[in-house]
């Protein structure tokens, strides 16, 4: 490659040292030190990609997003491939976080993917129809993965209920790392569809939806569901946190995971919970488990001046298999 006639060469060994230095920093949460140490090195290599796109991984960790975008502007200006560079994910994500929706776009579309709404290149990249996902909430902390709906690459809208630790709500938009950290497969014995699970870096859109935690007597799963439509149907939604949650390691959250074991008898040994005590790290897109205990945790995510009126309607339909007590807004 030649960059303004002169064939590019590869990095000094002084280069190499502050990055690796950096990067060594940067992993015992030193970013200050790791900053001057990559500051450093794009002096001594400006011409060389790295030396920007090391910086805007910097920034992206400080969620410094001005300076991600100029850092990662100049590390795709300086690039030899056309499409694909990871480069330009990091300035989607910056831009994403930005709103700045012109170059999210671009740089979307200069990673290689297709973003409708060629006629509207101003606003938001919506429609890129790339389904479901999982998210880890809050990744360096009591991490808890969670489901939701992918609104662009680096944007996932929380569907899950998620549990008061997070201090996350259903119908939040966080922002997302480009890289996953483990799967989640729908079906039991690891045979059915596996969906990424992505890091969040922060919340993008806040929910005005609060959380709360209520104790049910369902006397059959049926009943249990009955709420979760009748909330669904409300625009809502309720969660069974009693056979949707389980206690997982870090290990074998950021593995490939099965979502629906680990109900009942321990059918999934990297299940850590324990009968009765659900565990805050993963929500199962199904519980099966073959024995029903009426007593349920459930989470609902309702306006306060709804959610009494759903449980009551909930029991009005069957009061001899339903009651509620003890409601609580948690988030």
């Amino acid at each position: 490659m030649r960059i303004f006639g002169k064939v590019r060469h590869r990095p000094s060994a002084s280069w190499r040292q502050a990055t690796d230095r950096a990067f060594t920093l940067i992993g015992d949460g030193r970013y200050e030190d790791a900053g001057a140490l990559l500051t450093r090195a794009a002096d001594m290599e400006p011409w060389l990609s790295e030396s920007w796109f090391n910086l805007a991984l910097l920034h992206k960790f400080r969620h410094d997003w001005e300076q991600a975008r100029a850092a990662g502007l100049r590390a795709v200006a300086l690039l030899d491939r056309e499409t694909g560079a990871p480069d330009w994910w990091n300035v989607g994500i910056a831009a994403t976080a930005l709103q700045d929706w012109p170059l999210a776009r671009r740089a979307w579309q200069a990673y290689g993917l297709k973003v409708p709404g060629e006629g509207s290149p101003t606003g938001e990249p919506l429609g890129m129809a790339l389904g479901s996902a999982a998210v880890r909430l809050s990744p360096e902390g009591e991490a808890e993965v969670v489901w939701g709906r992918r609104l662009d690459p680096a944007r996932i809208e929380v569907l899950s209920i998620p549990l008061p630790s997070s201090g996350r709500r259903w119908g939040e938009v966080v922002l997302h790392d480009g890289v996953p950290h483990g799967e989640r497969i729908t079906a039991a014995g690891g045979a059915g569809r596996a969906y990424p699970v992505f890091d969040e870096i922060e919340l993008w859109a806040p929910s005005p939806v609060p959380t709360w935690v209520v104790l049910l007597e369902a006397a059959t799963e049926a009943d249990r569901d009955a709420l979760e439509r009748l909330a669904a149907d409300a625009g809502f939604a309720a969660e069974d946190w009693s056979s949707s949650v389980r206690l997982l390691c870090r290990t074998c959250s950021e593995s490939r995971m099965p979502s629906d074991e680990g109900d009942g008898e321990h059918l999934d040994p990297h299940d850590h919970s324990e009968p009765g005590h659900p565990g805050p790290l993963g929500h199962r897109t199904a519980g099966s488990g073959s024995l029903w205990v009426p007593e349920r945790e459930c989470g609902i995510a309702a306006p306060a001046a709804l959610v009494r009126g759903l449980l009551d309607g909930w029991v009005a339909d069957s009061p001899d298999s339903r009651e509620w007590r003890d409601l609580e807004e948690v988030c």
